[in-house]
């Protein structure tokens, strides 16, 4: 099964598409944990991406597609994929549809999970992570014991540029302007499943499982 998951920051597509792949048994393919790696790493791409990430705005088509196009070729995506983070623009849907044509694939379901703009901003700007190990906290669903320091490895927590409130704002303003028609993109071509994203983790996941049942 090849899926999509839509959606504004901070919807959970992330939580979710780790959730689904587990059950289905398909790798997911998450363009923000890749581009935030090659961040990491201190990478030429990595340092290109860096200044959009920080900025909110959306990483350059030519850098994400060549992500993602070269993940798909690799041998454990034989059975299915699930794309988290991509794509983000009717252009790179377009890409997509190519690539997958190429190897005579299709896509079976593109699930949007959808938020509340207030409810996004609670939670990305709530976020905090460690500095040693990466592990993810939130100062109000998942904080750490001491605060500011990482329950598994005793290292710094910090905010990312990208979380914070005037950064997030933008990423969801550039979301409703570049990414949001994609909603229609694919509602015209019958693969758009909505699905509520308030709620706990399972009670979307529920959701999720329902719409493409």
């Amino acid at each position: 099964m090849n899926l999509i998951l839509l959606g504004p920051p901070g919807a959970g597509k992330g939580t979710q598409a780790k959730r689904l792949t587990a059950d289905l048994g398909i790798p997911q393919i998450s363009t923000g944990d890749m581009l935030r790696e090659a961040v990491r790493e201190g990478s030429p791409m990595g340092l290109k991406a860096k200044s959009y990430m920080d900025a909110g705005a959306l990483v350059p088509d030519e850098v994400v597609v060549g992500i993602v196009e070269e993940r798909i070729q690799q041998p454990d995506c034989a059975r299915g994929f699930m794309l988290d983070g991509f794509p983000r623009t009717t252009a790179q849907a377009d890409a997509l549809a190519t690539m997958l044509d190429k190897k005579g694939l299709k896509l079976d379901h593109v699930v949007c999970i959808e938020a509340d703009k207030e409810e996004l901003v609670k939670r990305l700007s709530g976020r905090r992570t460690c500095r040693q190990c990466m592990a993810p906290y939130h100062v109000l669903f998942n904080p750490p014991k001491k605060e500011g320091v990482c329950d598994k490895c005793g290292g710094e927590l910090y905010q990312r540029d990208d979380d914070k409130e005037e950064a997030i704002r933008a990423r969801l303003v550039t979301y409703e302007s570049q990414t949001a028609p994609l909603i229609a993109y694919y509602e015209e071509r019958g693969l758009l499943r909505r699905v509520n994203g308030l709620g706990t983790v399972e009670e979307v996941y529920e959701r999720i499982k329902q719409a493409i049942s």
